[in-house]
């Protein structure tokens, strides 16, 4: 196809014409100089099919994107952005111009998409990455005698790839079954009309040494294809084939070769004994997508079938990932564009786990193009197929929970969602030591606190600390903070190594009078490090509250609230100034969520243990009927010994669980002593 008399674009600069796009594609030849005013463009654009692209203040393409109607398309990402993903919105602030190709189809318009992303690899197109280059195996039809063996890389040079399969070990043994089986040669020799001496290969049964001579170049050809037929997973038409000539061997009283026949199809049998049977009604070739998202990054799987045995699968792995709807539908169908675009095998039917809308005609006739036969693209609702996939979901998930297990995808995470949360919150130095604080307390006793540190996303547990609060004898949230933060700074400002902040007024501190911190236990904290984001468990009174220790030591640290909803889950952050929601941003919401639930489970473990530890060992022990049950519920109710030794036998009764006999002989124990 000539794209030259099929495309046209349209490009508006204020300096010069870039060069085109593709050799093939033709420009306007006179450059226009007035400056580019994208609301002026976007009123001249057509509304015709094509391609756009989107250009960064550096001109360089940062999105490549296709179209229906070009027009509406461009137009919507310049509209209201309360629709669109963050991804969408990084984008939009970034371009500067655009350009577009319109085409004659919506087919024409997926293939100029497809080859621009692999030309330029724009950076906020979804770019599918493996994490692993799987092996394939290949056969060199394109050979006057074929070759068999392993490779990682698929080229386009006339030979038939087979795969991906997920270990080479796999790939080993099944090249050395169709070696044994079909004789087909590994070497590299070159085969011309020179007769040569046969290798090992051929006295140990594993080659039939076209190099000598002794097998025709269609003999050979026909081995060749049996080997195709079987990686191809054509078992029925392959055995069918060779018990037929067994048959006419033995018929024709050629009982040697019928019995080799006899063996090669024995391992055959045996060999897809082991594959994996998926479908028992269906035996179409197709392939089935799925995915899994988590924390912001996905896993696209897809399984191979073929005679309605599983012969392979792969995975993909995307990074910058959201949970929405327009993004999970643009995955997909960047997957099929970018997968299909370079795969050897493409089955009849592809099944897929979501609508991808407008698109799926003109993909299904650019596959069908590729391949020379019908494709069809479904979305199965129930049955074997709707299991198939959420089959293949389950598998993604799985992998993807391993995945992010791994030491370096957990780094490259949590840089990812400190980088959006910088973004998200306005912070302009990188946060590498997050300190963050929670407050437990039960009903006025042993109140605690605890501050837990995350450095470049991770916990680092040996600098944590935990707080007993000496100044409260009844709870106050906002007091407890105080006195948790005036002590974990203290020693820090004692060194003289202080921040260099703008001149602040000293706020009186109505909570924790100044004399009377000085006057705590000194040994709890001497951690020396400043952090660079301070995060507390609580909303806008417990930030305000914090904050006038912040400016008591002249600090400069940014300090923000994690806020949660009626059911207890973080849903954001507040500060002095303003409410962040993070619902929209999935990966900042995990991370922020990782820190909160840490500093809680730290404060709540230190709380549980200073109970447990008051409860194990108490005067009350000494007293006939009172066992750990009532000793609980006499601290629960009188919240110190003190008064319990001041109660009078009917205040005691009040108890929960307490008689008037084990009443009586709690009074008698503290009055008569």
């Amino acid at each position: 196809m000539n794209l030259k008399n099929t495309w046209f674009r349209k490009l508006r600069r204020n300096d010069k014409i870039n060069p085109p796009l593709n050799k093939n594609i033709g420009t306007e030849k006179n450059p226009v100089t007035e400056e580019f005013v994208i609301s002026e463009e976007l009123k001249k654009m057509p509304e015709q099919p094509g391609v756009y692209i989107m250009r960064n203040q550096q001109n360089e393409v940062i999105y490549v994107g296709k179209a229906v109607n070009l027009k509406n398309r461009v137009k919507q990402y310049f509209q209201s952005h309360s629709g669109h993903s963050r991804k969408v919105k990084a984008m939009v602030s970034q371009i500067k111009t655009f350009e577009y190709i319109i085409t004659g189809t919506e087919k024409e318009a997926l293939i100029l998409e497809c080859n621009l992303i692999k030309r330029y690899k724009p950076k906020y197109n979804i770019l599918f990455r493996d994490d692993k280059t799987y092996p394939y195996i290949k056969v060199t039809t394109n050979e006057e005698y074929p070759r068999i063996f392993m490779t990682r890389k698929v080229e386009k040079d006339g030979a038939r790839y087979f795969g991906p399969y997920t270990s080479s070990n796999e790939v080993r043994e099944t090249i050395n079954f169709l070696t044994k089986t079909f004789l087909i040669r590994t070497c590299k020799k070159k085969i011309g009309s020179k007769k040569e001496r046969p290798c090992l290969n051929y006295y140990i049964n594993k080659c039939m040494a076209p190099c000598y001579g002794g097998i025709t170049s269609e003999q050979y050809r026909e081995a060749v294809k049996e080997v195709c037929d079987f990686l191809s997973g054509k078992e029925k038409e392959l055995l069918e084939k060779l018990e037929n000539e067994m048959l006419a061997a033995s018929q024709d009283m050629n009982f040697e070769k019928a019995a080799e026949l006899r063996d090669k199809i024995n391992s055959i049998k045996n060999m897809f004994q082991e594959q994996k049977v998926v479908s028992t009604t269906d035996t179409d070739d197709e392939d089935v997508i799925a995915y899994a998202i988590k924390n912001g990054t996905a896993c696209v799987q897809i399984f191979f079938i073929r005679e309605g045995k599983l012969i392979g699968r792969k995975y993909f792995i995307i990074d910058n990932m959201e949970e929405k709807a327009d993004d999970e539908r643009e995955m997909i169908v960047s997957f099929v564009q970018q997968f299909y675009d370079s795969a050897e095998n493409i089955p009849k039917n592809i099944l897929l786990p979501i609508e991808i809308g407008e698109e799926e005609n003109s993909i299904e006739e650019w596959l069908e193009e590729k391949k020379g036969s019908k494709v069809y693209i479904k979305l199965p609702k129930k049955g074997e197929k709707f299991k198939l996939v959420k089959m293949v979901a389950q598998n993604a998930e799985t992998y993807l929970d391993n995945y992010l297990k791994t030491g370096a995808v957990k780094k490259q995470q949590n840089i990812n969602a400190i980088e959006q949360l910088m973004e998200f919150i306005g912070l302009k130095k990188y946060p590498r030591r997050i300190e963050a604080y929670d407050i437990s307390n039960t009903g006025g006793t042993d109140i605690t606190g605890a501050m837990v540190v995350f450095i470049d996303g991770e916990p680092a547990s040996s600098q944590y600390r935990r707080f007993r609060i000496k100044s409260l004898s009844q709870p106050d949230d906002y007091a407890a903070m105080q006195e948790m933060l005036f002590r974990r700074f203290r020693n820090v400002y004692a060194t003289g190594v202080t921040r260099k902040v703008q001149d602040t007024d000293d706020t009186d501190n109505k909570a924790l009078d100044i004399t009377q911190e000085r006057t705590l236990n000194k040994s709890l904290d001497d951690a020396p490090e400043y952090p660079d984001l301070i995060l507390i468990d609580g909303g806008l009174g417990h930030v305000n509250a914090a904050m006038e220790v912040i400016r008591h030591y002249n600090l400069g640290i940014p300090l923000f609230g994690m806020v949660k909803d009626d059911k207890h889950k973080t849903r954001g952050l507040v500060s002095l100034d303003k409410e962040f929601d993070l619902q929209n941003n999935k990966v900042v919401l995990s991370f922020i969520t990782k820190i909160q639930d840490e500093a809680h489970r730290f404060a709540l473990e230190y709380n549980k243990k200073l109970r447990s530890k008051r409860y194990s060992k108490s005067v009350l022990d000494e007293i006939e009927g009172v066992g750990n049950v009532r000793k609980r519920e006499l601290i629960k109710h009188f919240k110190s010994v003190d008064k319990i030794k001041s109660a009078s036998i009917e205040e005691l009764m009040q108890v929960k669980g307490i008689t008037r006999t084990v009443a009586e002989n709690i009074y008698e124990f503290f009055n008569k002593r």
